[in-house]
């Protein structure tokens, strides 16, 4: 079958079908071909009575503006009425031109009607769809030619591959022009309540929109348990792998921390790049880190979470020469690039040990002069640096986007009967804090356990206000500074219900504040002061809109 030839013009001719259909049906297996668009045989396969494996192709050509360059026809003996599931998987994975199943008469061997699809080309703009994981899909990504006999089929098949690749072409080359951003797919997957899981997938939206991302599709999947290998099967990945080719993602993002194996097993299936959440909210420190301590704590979290993801196949696990004529075989490259990781990592926790201690002399002296401090924290994008500069008419960096700002900033605040502080903006909190970065910042979060005060900020606009707030407690928890007294303050008070946001002042003895509007910040001075004090003021009065 080798030697046959196939007119470049033509799916399939009918003499070809019949010898094809008829050697299917004479060793009751399947045959299939992969044929170039010069109509050379490149690869005959042989497969069982009920489907192929099509060989490992290389993908190194492959892009979202051309196909494969190969078409597959093979033969059905079971009278499959269609395109089988596993067809339309390997049409999209493989990114082949065409995918055409020829049926095979049970009685006589010769070929029935050929049935055949392609990929669409994606859509230019960009969509953003929320989806569970069982819901059906709400645009085409294939599409099936009509049931034709093999003398019968008058599609030009060069004319029709090469319309689909200039209307591909052109998508994504009206993208480049105008966005280079990097494009995503989300994907969540729950063991739980499903709503919980989209208010987590919200989070990663913004998230990843914070990390200069565009956002192409949410999918979120429920499962009775999560999949050792591939966190979500291997069925659904393959589904979310063609609808990034689809739609032309760059990237998958899943809003779990993958375990190495798992990065691995999903990296063996896709060559899109693949991030969690853990290393998505790690790049976002990373760009936003401006003072060295920060990019140590930064790379020192990366470093951490890197180590045990170092893997190495093939070539890179070949030996490096060691020993007087290369008697020893030496460490592998893999475990050199472990050994440099682990001795950076050292280096790295040296110097934030000086930092440490740096920051320890400057708190002595501190309390020397009898300066009280105040620490605001918070979840990320509460408006903590909005406050620090209202308070202190400072102009720390501020923006509507999480983690506009890492790096602590320290300004001092003269109180009634003028008297000084320092109050601390510390870094965002947010729901599942990569442990690392947590460890990292240490260092900076030292600052809240000498704290005479605590402020939580908490934003009274969000739909998540409790999570959010459970999730501040927790990291305080997790930070062993439960015992330093706290103040709870409701901020962004015009965007949020009057009665409602009066409840929750009530029932968590909070008060009400705009960080943007100074004249709202009087009884928040007023109760740090008596705080300070020590004359802790319980039944005070929120400031509420109107």
């Amino acid at each position: 079958m080798y030697q046959r030839r196939i007119p470049p013009r033509e799916i399939v001719t009918p003499e070809f079908a019949r010898q094809l259909t008829e050697i299917s049906h004479e060793i009751g297996r399947q045959v299939g071909v992969l044929v170039d668009r010069r109509g050379r045989i490149e690869h005959v396969v042989i497969g069982d009575a009920t489907k192929i494996v099509l060989p490992a192709q290389d993908r190194s050509r492959l892009g979202h503006s051309r196909f494969n360059g190969l078409r597959c026809l093979h033969t059905h003996l079971q009278g499959e009425k269609g395109l089988t599931h596993d067809d339309l998987t390997d049409l999209a994975l493989l990114r082949l031109d065409l995918m055409a199943a020829i049926d095979v008469d049970p009685e006589t061997g010769l070929p029935g009607f050929v049935r055949a699809a392609h990929l669409l080309p994606a859509s230019a703009k960009p969509r953003n769809i929320a989806r569970h994981g069982n819901e059906k899909d709400d645009f085409e990504v294939y599409r099936f030619l009509d049931p034709r006999l093999p003398g019968q089929l008058d599609v030009n098949f060069l004319e029709l591959i090469e319309s689909l690749e200039s209307e591909m072409a052109r998508n994504r080359g009206t993208r480049k022009a105008s966005d280079m951003r990097d494009r995503a797919i989300l994907v969540g997957v729950t063991t739980g309540n499903l709503s919980e899981a989209q208010d987590s997938i919200d989070e990663l939206r913004e998230l990843a929109t914070s990390g200069g991302l565009v956002v192409l599709d949410e999918i979120i999947q429920r499962r009775s348990t999560l999949d050792p290998k591939s966190l979500i099967g291997k069925g659904k990945l393959d589904e979310i792998i063609i609808r990034s080719l689809q739609l032309g993602a760059d990237m998958i993002v899943f809003d779990r921390e993958l375990q190495p194996s798992q990065v691995r097993a999903i990296n063996a299936a896709t060559d899109l790049k693949i991030l969690d959440r853990s290393q998505l909210i790690l790049d976002i420190f990373a760009s936003r880190a401006q003072t060295s301590e920060g990019r140590i704590q930064v790379e020192l979290a990366q470093l951490k979470y890197l180590l045990p993801r170092l893997t190495g196949s093939g070539t890179e696990m070949s030996r490096l020469m060691g020993g007087i004529g290369g008697r020893g075989p030496g460490e592998t490259k893999l475990e050199v690039d472990r050994r440099r990781v682990r001795e950076r990592i050292a280096h790295l926790e040296n110097q934030l040990e000086k930092v440490r201690a740096s920051r320890q002399q400057r708190r002595q002296q501190r309390l020397r002069r009898e300066m009280p401090v105040v620490s605001i924290v918070g979840y990320t994008n509460a408006g903590k640096s909005t406050l620090l500069n209202s308070l202190t008419q400072s102009q720390v960096i501020t923006e509507q986007k999480m983690f506009a700002t890492l790096d602590p900033t320290s300004r001092r605040l003269r109180l009634p009967h003028d008297r000084e502080i320092i109050v601390n903006d510390t870094v965002g909190f947010i729901r599942d804090l990569p442990k690392d970065l947590l460890a990292a910042f240490k260092a900076t979060l030292e600052e809240l356990e000498q704290s005479d005060l605590i402020i939580h900020l908490v934003d009274a606009s969000s739909p998540q206000l409790e999570s959010q707030m459970a999730s501040v407690y927790r990291i305080l928890g997790e930070l062993k500074i439960d015992d330093v007294p706290r103040l709870l303050a409701f901020n962004k008070m015009d965007l949020a219900e009057p009665e409602q946001l009066w409840n929750r002042c009530r029932i968590y003895n909070g008060l009400a504040i705009s960080a943007i509007d100074r004249s709202t910040l009087g009884t928040l001075v007023n109760e740090i002061s008596g705080r300070l004090e020590g004359a802790e003021n319980i039944d005070f009065h929120p400031v509420l809109p109107g």
